[in-house]
């Protein structure tokens, strides 16, 4: 079954989306391990993790013939990664507000759920 000409533009952001995530947590854990103090050195080790995790799993799960659900569920991996990671980041090196970590995290349990369940559907 080929994928609906729609999907396609899409599974190719996913998987550049997270390629660079994974990319740019690479440079964050140097950064965290040589170029900052401790607590911020915890925080921005945590969002390179999660940050390298979801990304590789982005790039490697997104392929043409996704179904609509894990498309939707690896849509809620970068939407959730941005926003727990980010938090993060942005506390750390900014001084912002990490309101936007708990609603991330929830984003990502809510798309590796929606993910699972597509895979029961195949």
């Amino acid at each position: 079954m080929s994928p609906a000409p729609a999907r396609v533009p899409a599974v190719r952001w996913l998987r550049a989306a997270g390629a660079l995530l994974a990319a740019v947590a690479v440079g964050l854990s140097a950064y965290a391990a040589h170029g900052i103090e401790a607590p911020a050195r915890a925080n921005l080790q945590l969002a390179a993790l999660y940050a390298f995790g979801h990304g590789v799993a982005l790039a490697a799960l997104a392929r043409g013939g996704a179904s609509r659900l894990a498309l939707g569920a690896l849509w809620l991996l970068l939407a959730g990664t941005v926003l727990f990671a980010g938090a993060l980041v942005s506390k750390s090196l900014l001084g912002w507000s990490a309101a936007t970590a708990p609603l991330g995290g929830g984003l990502l349990i809510l798309g590796w759920l929606l993910l699972a369940a597509s895979a029961a559907r195949d």
